[in-house]
């Protein structure tokens, strides 16, 4: 790797030999680290290789992918530059650990799946795939992405106060606009997870 791409401290679990072909980029949420979703990962899609890197920028000594200005405000000068430095990661720990022809798909939560976002309107064929849980728009793209066809799953909440459901819906039509196939998980409680979220998108991951 180079000297950009091994500034993640990530953690790698690999995939068993009887498991799919795919790989789960794990993204935590504010606050996490790279062990965080890894039990998330293998009860989502068991044998699967796991992928989990740690978010460089610190809040308040808190691990995120990319800094903000204030709830909700993104610093998008970060956000792209820590956009390009994580798919220039997952491009290297590809070819590092013989992931070139697995299937990619993130697994974001909170501000993981922020960035998740980020890198389908950005880098639209890093993954073949992306579940969000509790995701925001991170930008609003000039020109659309080519998105044909990739699977997202939106796994947003009635009660959160954290992101508004005009937030979904705006996410939602970007990534429909740009091609994505997008399906709406809607838990009826607030930001946290709930075993719901994790049934549908087990469910969703073995279609």
């Amino acid at each position: 790797m180079t000297a950009a791409e091994s500034t993640f401290i990530h953690r790698f679990v690999p995939g068993s030999p009887e498991g799919s072909k795919t790989t789960l980029l794990l993204l935590h949420g504010t606050g996490g680290d790279e062990q965080d979703l890894i039990p998330l990962g293998e009860q989502l899609l068991p044998g699967a290789a796991l992928l989990s890197p740690r978010g460089r920028v610190l809040e308040h000594g808190m691990p995120r992918f990319f800094r903000r200005l204030a709830e909700g405000v993104f610093d998008q000068d970060d956000l792209k530059l820590q956009t390009n430095a994580l798919a220039q990661f997952v491009n290297g720990a590809a070819r590092k650990y013989g992931l070139v022809d697995n299937k990619l798909i993130a697994i974001g939560y909170s501000n993981g799946a922020n960035i998740a976002a980020s890198l389908l309107l950005t880098h639209p064929h890093l993954l073949s795939g992306a579940v969000l849980f509790r995701p925001m728009v991170p930008f609003r793209p000039q020109h659309n992405p080519n998105l044909k066809d990739i699977p997202v799953l939106l796994a947003a909440a009635k009660r959160d106060q954290i992101v508004s459901p005009q937030e979904t819906s705006e996410l939602s039509k970007i990534l429909t606009t740009a091609g994505a196939q997008v399906t709406i998980h809607l838990h009826p409680g607030g930001h946290e997870l709930g075993a719901d979220d994790v049934a549908a998108a087990k469910e969703w991951l073995s279609r």
